[in-house]
């Protein structure tokens, strides 16, 4: 089985990657199963989590048009105090 990986709506601040499993019989490329998509946005933890999942070539050609910097800021996280009672 092989797989089909696209860059779906690549922008400088985010994109959604599209993987697709496949088969190949006589010439014809038969799919299998749902695609699977995923998300990630030029921040930080959105740099790191993609250079862990998405390989190469695909990986330099998001980081070809998002450059060196991170456009997006980090989420805030809330910190709440519970008290116990």
């Amino acid at each position: 089985m092989e797989e089909l990986i696209l860059l779906d709506e690549l922008t400088p601040a985010s994109v959604s990657v599209v993987t697709k499993k496949y088969i190949v019989i006589d010439g014809t490329r038969y799919f299998i199963g749902n695609p699977h998509r995923a998300a990630y946005v030029n921040s930080i933890s959105g740099r790191t989590e993609i250079s862990e999942n998405l390989p190469e070539p695909y990986l330099s050609s998001v980081m070809a048009l998002w450059g060196d910097t991170p456009i997006v800021p980090e989420p805030e996280i809330e910190n709440k105090n519970i008290s116990e009672n």
